[in-house]
């Protein structure tokens, strides 16, 4: 998503005419960038919210012998809902769609977490 944020930025502040400078707060420019590549901004910094979650979670199983095959299964459900969540993000401007996945995810993480709060605890 990195990639692709870039890929699509420069060239877009080029054509728009933007100084690099101008543009170092968030949002400064939203009204001349296009709608995808804002999206694919938007999905880039959406990667560093709830997926840090995941890694704390992952961490956490894996040092505390949670690395089972029902959490590895898991593990890849989520990893796999959030790249069609970012692929929904940035190709589909459907928002109930996008939810839709998201929510699955975080279902998904929701059950991961408390798995482990059980295995834990209980």
């Amino acid at each position: 998503m990195w990639l692709w944020m870039y890929a699509t930025r420069i060239p877009a502040m080029q054509k728009a005419k933007i100084n690099p400078d101008d543009a170092r707060h968030p949002g400064t420019y939203v009204d001349k960038m296009p709608a995808n590549v804002r999206s694919a901004a938007d999905n880039y910094n959406h990667l560093h919210e709830q997926p840090t979650i995941f890694y704390a979670l992952m961490f956490f199983a894996a040092m505390t012998g949670g690395e089972g095959h029902f959490m590895v299964v898991l593990a890849w459900i989520y990893v796999g809902l959030r790249v069609v969540h970012s692929f929904v993000q940035v190709l589909q401007p459907n928002v109930t769609l996008r939810f839709m996945v998201f929510a699955l995810a975080s279902l998904t993480l929701f059950v991961m977490a408390g798995r482990e709060v059980m295995r834990i605890f209980l």
